[in-house]
């Protein structure tokens, strides 16, 4: 077998194997605490309830743990049996190997690709989540929702492709920094675009109405500077269940959205705590921060792109006939499967820096509505209401969970 090959092999059983064991051990752990509420959450959730969280925890890992399994067997199948190479060859007969066709062989062929997981994703929206009471989607919004996504990203993704291909022949050895650098731009133009012209298409955003409540929060974002134009809520009920808040944008362009469940679910001071958290985030300087790790992690990309595209070998170990030497959209589409073999063993770097961030908010947070209580109450609220996880097995934790647990956050807002 070629040394790429086993390379790839080696790589993917590693990630599923250490996937499979977090997983197993997690389920494990939060099984072990099933028998009765242990003494942190006893005051605000009852034993029906909590069991109902692990049903809903040991649901959502063995359907992950099957859909790993599956999406493995895919990546195997696609790969080693040159199914890859031949949807290529086939797309780049009929639209040739042209700029235009080219970009239009990548989007198609991601296309093809995604059809496989589509069943996946219909069976958590209409089964699992569904079984749990979390899902207000219908079968026409959700076929809805995949079509209008396909145009959008139509709309977008094709002339950016083909720029990216035009790149290659137009910029030399260095193409890899040009195409970075439009990259990037468009990143912090899609940070703006998404949530002003995209998410209106598929949720309705609509300003928070008049009263006490608005009174209330835009007293808040004046003492902190914070300096709100308007505080959205979303229709977040037209599909689901689950309740959340979010800060998109930055600069003048900046929104607080806040999903209509959240709203529901919350009383005044606690949806104070959480558009303090939502704000703190801005002014500790987050979002930036976060832009330019996404910033390094392009570029690194985009130089292993660079590499990889003067490289014969790469592709032909996975089947790739002479006629696609030199052509970036193999190495792309083999790039897209491949990257996450490697980019899982980062994960938990990037879920660390999160939760930094996170305790950073909780604490601005803290000190904008003058306690910890209102946030602690919320973040109670969201947990038992989400069904979430109260109990993950650390080790699993601290390598998937983007935020510290209830009793980390609870602990470390105590610390006055």
């Amino acid at each position: 077998m070629d040394t790429v090959l086993i390379v790839f092999v080696l790589l993917l059983v590693l990630k599923l194997g250490t996937s499979m064991v977090l997983e197993w051990v997690n389920l494990r752990h939060v099984r072990a605490h099933a028998d009765e509420v242990p003494e942190p959450f006893r005051d605000f959730i009852e034993l029906p309830k909590y069991r109902k969280s692990i049903e809903y925890t040991a649901a959502k890992t063995r359907f992950g743990m099957l859909n790993d399994l599956f999406d493995a067997g895919v990546l195997v199948v696609v790969l080693l049996s040159g199914l890859l190479a031949g949807i290529y060859g086939l797309f780049s007969g009929w639209f040739g190997y042209g700029l235009w066709g080219q970009a239009l062989v990548l989007f198609l062929t991601g296309i093809v690709l995604s059809l496989p997981g589509l069943p996946f994703d219909w069976w958590h929206t209409f089964k699992l989540e569904e079984k749990f009471g979390f899902n207000k989607s219908t079968q026409q919004l959700w076929l809805t929702d995949k079509i209008k996504g396909l145009i959008i990203g139509f709309i977008i993704g094709y002339p950016l492709l083909a720029l990216l291909i035009f790149l290659v022949d137009a910029a030399g050895p260095l193409w890899w920094l040009w195409g970075f650098i439009v990259f990037f731009a468009f990143q912090l133009l899609m940070v703006v675009v998404y949530p002003m012209f995209i998410m209106p298409l598929f949720n309705k955003m609509e300003p928070l109405e008049d009263g006490d409540l608005k009174d209330r929060l835009f007293a808040l974002a004046d003492r902190t500077g914070f300096k709100a134009q308007t505080i959205l809520v979303m229709d977040g009920s037209k599909r689901s269940g689950h309740s959340n808040a979010f800060f998109a944008g930055f600069g003048r362009f900046r929104r607080i959205v806040l999903f209509d469940t959240l709203i529901e679910q919350m009383n005044p001071a606690q949806l104070e705590a959480v558009l303090a958290h939502e704000i703190g985030h801005y002014k500790l300087g987050h979002i930036p921060k976060m832009i330019a790790l996404s910033a390094v992690s392009s570029f690194v990309m985009f130089a292993a792109l660079g590499w990889l595209e003067g490289a014969a070998w790469f592709t032909a170990a996975f089947h790739f006939d002479a006629a696609a030497e030199g052509q970036l959209v193999p190495v792309l589409l083999l790039f897209m499967l491949l990257s996450g073999l490697v980019t899982f063993w980062l994960s938990p770097l990037a879920s660390r820096l999160s939760r930094k961030h996170e305790y950073e908010a909780d604490a601005f947070a803290r000190e904008a509505v003058g306690g910890y209580q209102p946030l602690s109450q919320a973040l109670r609220e969201l947990h038992k209401e989400n069904l979430s996880n109260l109990t993950p097995h650390p080790i699993y934790s601290s390598f998937h969970y983007s935020h510290p647990t209830l009793v980390e956050r609870e602990a470390a807002l105590r610390q006055a």
